[in-house]
C-alpha cells in the first residue's frame, strides 16, 4: 500500500529551472537515504543526486554546480532543484526512498517513484 508519489515533471525551456517533489503515501515509521535518478531511452537508470537523512549529499558530475537537493522529514519528502537546464537533462525521473516500518528494526525496503518525464527544449 505504501507507495511514492512523483510531481513536477513536463516540459522545460533551456536555462530554466526544473522542481520536482516525491512523497510518501502511505504509514511509515521514518525514511533513510533519499534520492534522485534518472533514465534515457534505451539506457539504464542512474543517479542524479542522493541526500542522507542527516543531510549528507552526493551529486552526481553531470549536474554538479546546478542541482540541489532537499529534503522534509516531517513530510518524508524529498525534493530536487536543476538550474539552467540543457538538452542533456531531457529524460524520466525517479524518485527512491529507503523505507522503515518498524521503530525497532533496522530493516527496510526501497521503494521508487512511478517516474515522471521531463523534456528540455533546444
Amino acid at each position: 500500500q505504501v507507495r511514492l508519489v512523483e510531481s513536477g515533471g513536463g516540459l522545460a525551456l533551456p536555462g530554466g529551472t526544473l522542481r520536482l517533489s516525491c512523497t510518501v503515501s502511505g504509514n511509515v515509521f521514518k525514511v533513510g537515504r533519499v534520492g534522485w535518478y534518472r533514465q534515457y531511452p534505451g539506457k539504464e537508470r542512474e543517479s542524479v543526486a542522493i541526500i542522507t537523512r542527516t543531510g549528507s549529499k552526493v551529486y552526481a558530475d553531470s549536474v554538479k554546480g546546478r542541482a540541489t537537493i532537499s529534503r522534509d522529514n516531517a513530510k518524508n519528502s524529498v525534493y530536487l532543484q536543476l538550474d539552467r537546464l540543457m538538452a542533456e537533462d531531457t529524460a524520466v525521473y525517479y524518485c527512491n526512498q529507503e523505507i522503515y516500518y518498524y521503530k525497532v528494526s533496522y530493516d527496510y525496503v526501497e521503494l521508487w517513484g512511478q517516474g515522471t518525464a521531463v523534456t528540455v527544449f533546444s
